[in-house]
């Protein structure tokens, strides 16, 4: 399965749309970019893949795998990527501004059963951010 993470970039906020075959999955808000550095940008553009985790607080969640000089870059439920997010990526089910997005759980929840449908199947799941 290859995801298509496209953005747009604002000086407070990335906002991104994630789409798989054509298909819009969900929207997502990111930190604004700052040249890869830890907790204060979003991650570079390219091609990484994606694999579940669980963590005692986000339970079961996504992680994006082999980001350069970054680790622990998740998919996890946020409204607001400067006051919640430290690099990861949020999905929402509506942008309302840059960096700002609403039903933030919900839109986490999709993506997430769409994904582990494919990792459940031993798919590989590549994420292509341009």
């Amino acid at each position: 399965m290859i995801l298509f993470l496209t953005r747009t970039y604002f000086p407070d906020g990335t906002n991104g749309t994630i789409q798989c075959e054509g298909k819009v999955i969900c929207n997502t808000i990111e930190l604004p970019w700052k040249r890869n550095e830890k907790r204060v940008s979003c991650i570079p553009e390219g091609k990484y893949f994606i694999r579940k985790r669980y963590s005692q607080k986000f339970k079961w969640h996504l992680e994006v795998v082999d980001v350069e000089n970054r680790s622990l870059i998740l998919f996890h439920p946020a409204n607001n990527a400067l006051k919640e997010l430290n690099g990861c990526i949020a999905p929402v089910t509506e942008l309302s501004g840059p960096g700002l997005g609403l039903m933030s759980r919900k839109a986490f929840e999709k993506l997430k059963t769409f994904v582990y449908v494919a990792l459940d199947r031993e798919e590989s799941v590549e994420l292509i951010v341009e």
